[in-house]
């Protein structure tokens, strides 16, 4: 196997390659067991580009090994209203299947936290299914844990309610 050249770039939504790239790493993400196994809808993909194109607050990361889109990192910046300062969640942590274990997701969270820190931001914050213990392994040695308040830990849930 050889070693990878990673690189990662601020996303340009309106160059062709990195939105394609940005298409392909979440289809094939969303097309694992983790992403629910199931392709993006031919609707969504067709919609996404411009959609996150209207997001002032997106924060769209690729990795590239050579030219090719191997990892994306999806993020938005929100408010801690308990610390006056923003936040920024990342939505979407995503690597292609034959180069996970290969340091790309790493990468890809320490350039977020980078810009997070940047831009002031009081905490990252991010969703992660509880079975994924792979990349449950990863958030926690990049630091994540349980949400704090007032000292104590606490588990949190994460909700949805379909619209």
């Amino acid at each position: 196997m050889r070693a990878l050249s990673i690189e990662i770039r601020e996303a340009n939504l309106a160059d062709e390659a990195h939105a394609a790239g940005l298409l392909a790493v979440l289809d094939a993400y969303a097309s694992d067991e983790m992403g629910g196994g199931a392709p993006l809808d031919a609707d969504v993909q067709r919609r996404l580009i411009p959609a996150l194109r209207e997001q002032a607050q997106a924060l769209v990361l690729l990795a590239f090994d050579e030219a090719r889109v191997v990892g994306i990192a999806t993020c938005f910046f929100g408010f801690s209203t308990f610390a006056a300062r923003p936040l920024l969640n990342v939505h979407d942590l995503a690597v292609l299947p034959e180069f996970r274990g290969r340091g790309v997701g790493r990468a890809l969270l320490v350039a977020v936290e980078e810009r997070a820190r940047a831009r002031g931001c009081a905490k990252l914050t991010l969703e992660v299914r509880e079975d994924n213990a792979r990349a449950r392994a990863l958030y926690h040695e990049r630091g994540f844990r349980d949400f704090e308040l007032a000292g104590a830990a606490h588990r949190a849930l994460f909700l949805a309610k379909a619209l």
